[in-house]
């Protein structure tokens, strides 16, 4: 077996967590091997360092980042940013000042203009860094583009995504960044569609990209209704039309303000079929001549499955990352041409929002009235929730040349 890739992680809460528990196993199998680590207060992770053998297997720990990248980037082939969104850009511009290339944690960033300034700070890197969208790899998804690709399908004429993913409200209690849209003048956009539900979001702009089998949707114009059910900074709530320069219309309609099992669906409308892709669930083609494929999707570790992904290309056994910082530049334009479109965030009119206790948990969730049947005119028909009683106008169209308003839209929303 090849040596491992050595591993500094930033982080030691939140979903750095994961990634310590899969690196963790992957170490274990000769694979990786974590080196250092980092927090601003390591102290209150004493359970987790114990829990993941830090000392018996020698990893370091530091109490800044930048501590740890010059006392160890020698020693390192790669750093993990699984941080919040709004220090991804300085973190990672410091590891390439080291030619280290990054994993960065989904989304990158959510601000185009230093989307740019992150794709430059790559280039200093021994190799491209990895953002961690975790589906694009699943081997049935990329046989499934493969043949879209090849026409087996016909023209894609759209595409949509239905994605609904109850929370609390102590989610978006859970750090001092949750739900919001700025922090000290800094884009932090999160949000369903900019974060939670990101990987969805760009799995359906990879559907209709081409003509690569790496490629994702080139954006022509955007619409959007962004709504606010919870007591929040930015939007719980998302309905998006996007056209593409190749002629698709793509729908998308999420939400984290709802109850029950979380639900998601992408679907791409060709000339011939139309297919139906479940994350963990199944994949369906309807032929338009009545014959129908299905398959289940067998069981996949998606984080760890990302980990050995990257560490292939960085070995060079694979030549390129499943989702460069380059590839994202239409997920980060969807979200940002989104927020301008609608203008504003509007509040669910009071009157369709109920409070739900669920015992079990001991949470408390909102459930609206109406949202499964605004998904459903919305998606099927293209009818827009305000034009149902939502209580706003639809969005303005915008194109990529309307980014530069992108700043001052977002401070706008974020006064009032």
């Amino acid at each position: 077996m090849k040596p491992p890739i050595r591993i500094g992680i930033i982080g030691l809460g939140g979903f750095a967590g994961a990634h310590h528990q899969a690196v963790a196993r992957l170490e274990e199998r000769g694979h990786a091997k974590v080196i250092c680590a980092c927090d601003p207060h390591p102290e209150r992770f004493t359970s987790e360092q114990e829990s993941w053998r830090f000392a018996a297997r020698g990893v370091q720990v530091f109490g800044d980042y930048r501590n740890l990248l010059e006392s160890c980037h020698r020693q390192l082939d790669l750093v993990v940013i699984p941080t919040p969104i709004q220090l991804h850009a300085e973190m990672h511009a410091a590891a390439t000042s080291y030619g280290l290339p990054t994993y960065l944690e989904k989304p990158p960033t959510l601000d185009y203009a230093e989307l740019e300034k992150m794709i430059t700070a790559d280039g200093r890197a021994r190799r491209a860094s990895h953002v961690g969208f975790n589906f694009i790899i699943e081997k049935p998804r990329l046989a499934l583009k493969e043949r879209l690709l090849a026409g087996e399908f016909g023209a894609i004429r759209g595409a949509t995504l239905a994605a609904s993913w109850p929370r609390p409200a102590s989610y978006f209690s859970r750090n001092d960044w949750a739900g919001r849209l700025l922090m000290d003048d800094r884009v932090v956009l999160d949000s369903c569609c900019g974060n939670a539900m990101a990987h969805f979001v760009h799995n359906l702009l990879f559907w209709v990209g081409g003509p690569g089998l790496f490629s994702w949707a080139q954006l022509a114009a955007v619409r959007a209704e962004l709504y606010r059910a919870h007591a929040i900074e930015g939007a719980d709530t998302f309905f998006i039309e996007a056209d593409t320069v190749a002629g698709a219309t793509l729908r998308f309609a999420l939400s984290h303000a709802c109850v029950g099992a979380s639900t998601h669906g992408e679907v791409v409308i060709c000339e011939r079929a139309v297919l139906r892709y479940a994350v963990g669930g199944s994949v369906e083609i309807r032929w338009s001549d009545g014959r129908i494929e299905k398959s289940a999707l067998e069981p996949f570790d998606a984080l760890q499955e990302n980990h050995l992904d990257y560490y292939r290309y960085l070995r060079g056994e694979s030549p390129r990352p499943a989702t460069t910082l380059a590839d994202c530049r239409s997920f980060v334009a969807l979200n940002d041409l989104a927020h301008i479109s609608s203008g504003g965030i509007t509040p669910i009119p009071a009157t369709q929002v109920t409070g739900v206790r669920d015992e079990k948990e001991q949470k408390d969730y909102l459930k609206v009235a109406g949202m499964t049947a605004a998904y459903e005119n919305f998606l099927e028909r293209g009818l827009w929730p305000g034009e149902s009683g939502w209580g706003r106008e639809r969005g303005e169209v915008v194109t990529p040349a309307d980014l530069p308003r992108f700043h001052d839209v977002v401070r706008t929303m974020a006064r009032k």
